[in-house]
C-alpha cells in the first residue's frame, strides 16, 4: 500500500485521541494463517453499503469451508443473505465490503476489506485490499452448542427501538459495527466491520440513542476514523441463545473528551448512535452458542456508574 494503510479520517482520529500507529499489521494481502482461519469458520460478518451509500451490518453462516481463499488477495464465500436481510442489496459486483472473521473459542479475529469482484446465485468473490488481525481484547469465549439449519424467520421493521430491541441491547456483551470512509477517502478507504465487547449493560440506552464506550484498542482507529468522514453507521446485535439478529442504521457523534466517560471504567472516549431505523429477524442465525466466559480485559471495564468486576472483588 504505497500511500500508507490509513486514510485521512483514521489519521485525524489518531491525532484527536493523542495516539499514533504505523499500521505495520495492515497488509495488502492475506497471510496464509488468515486464509486458513477464514476457511475454518462457521460464520462471517460483513459490512456493506445500501443504495444511499450508508453502511449496513450482517452475518452469513455455513458449514466450515463455506469461505475459501483461492489466492492471498481473494476470498470466495458460498453464501448470500436472504431477501429479508436489509443488507442483501449491498452484495453486488463492484461494491465495497468489509469482512470480519471471529472465532469465539480461541478469541481470534481477522479483518479483510475490499471489493465484491463477482456475485453469483449462491455466493460472491471478494478482491481483498486490506488484511489485518485484531487482538483478543473484549472477546468473550463461547462454544457452538448446535446448528439449527434453515427455518422460518419472523421479521419486523422498526422505526424506533421497541421494548424487545432494548432488552436485547441491554443484555448484550458483544455487538458489531459497520462503517465506511466515504467515496473520497482514497485507496485506504472503503467499508469496514468491527467487533465491540463489554459487560452486559455497557451500551447505554436513552430512548433511541445508544451511548457506547470506546475502550483501549490497537490505535488504528479504523471505525472512528470512518465515522469522522461519514457519520452514518450500522450496528448488529446477536442473541446467541435464539439466533435473533437486530440490525440498526443511524448517525454517530463522537465525544472525544466528554467528562461523562468517567462514569464507565475503562472508557477512553464515547460515541453516540442515534437510531434511524432497524430490523429484527427472529432466528435468522442458525447457530446457537453457550453462555459466555468473559475476557479478562472485559472484566477490567465497568458499567455505567458501577466499578469493574475485577476491581470490585
Amino acid at each position: 500500500m504505497p500511500d500508507g494503510p490509513f486514510h485521512p479520517g483514521e489519521l485525524a482520529a489518531q491525532e484527536l485521541a493523542g495516539q499514533s500507529s504505523r499500521g505495520g499489521g495492515i497488509r495488502g494481502f492475506m497471510p496464509d494463517q488468515h486464509r486458513l482461519f477464514f476457511a475454518q469458520l462457521p460464520w462471517l460478518f460483513a459490512g456493506v453499503l445500501d443504495g444511499d451509500g450508508r453502511p449496513l451490518a450482517t452475518v452469513l453462516a455455513g458449514a466450515p469451508g463455506f469461505v475459501a481463499s483461492p489466492s492471498p488477495t481473494g476470498l470466495s464465500v458460498a453464501a448470500l443473505p436472504p431477501a429479508e436481510d436489509p443488507a442483501a442489496a449491498g452484495f453486488r459486483a463492484g461494491a465495497a465490503i468489509g469482512l470480519l472473521g471471529i472465532e469465539f473459542e480461541t478469541r481470534r479475529r481477522n479483518r479483510a476489506n475490499g471489493t465484491i469482484a463477482a456475485r453469483g446465485e449462491d455466493g460472491f468473490a471478494v478482491a481483498v485490499a486490506q488484511s489485518f488481525g485484531n487482538c483478543a481484547k473484549y472477546i468473550q469465549t463461547r462454544t457452538i452448542e448446535r446448528w439449527t439449519g434453515p427455518g422460518a424467520i419472523d421479521s419486523a421493521v422498526l422505526a424506533r427501538l421497541d421494548a424487545r430491541a432494548e432488552k436485547l441491547i441491554a443484555a448484550a456483551d458483544t455487538f458489531f459495527v459497520a462503517s465506511a470512509a466515504g467515496p473520497a477517502a482514497g485507496p485506504a478507504g472503503g467499508a469496514d466491520i468491527s467487533h465491540r465487547g463489554g459487560q452486559p449493560g455497557f451500551v447505554r440506552i436513552d430512548g433511541d440513542v445508544l451511548t457506547v464506550p470506546d475502550f483501549a484498542g490497537n490505535s488504528y482507529f479504523n471505525t472512528l476514523g470512518n465515522m469522522l468522514r461519514e457519520p452514518h453507521a450500522a450496528l448488529l446485535f446477536v442473541d446467541f441463545r435464539t439466533g435473533t439478529l437486530l440490525q440498526l442504521q443511524g448517525r454517530v457523534e463522537i465525544l472525544w473528551n466528554d467528562p461523562e466517560r468517567s462514569r464507565l471504567a475503562g472508557a477512553e472516549r464515547l460515541w453516540r448512535f442515534h437510531v434511524a431505523r432497524g430490523w429484527r429477524r427472529e432466528g435468522a442465525l442458525p447457530l446457537r452458542w453457550s453462555e459466555p466466559d468473559y475476557a479478562p480485559t472485559t472484566l477490567q471495564t465497568g458499567l455505567w456508574d458501577r466499578p469493574a468486576l475485577a476491581s470490585a472483588g
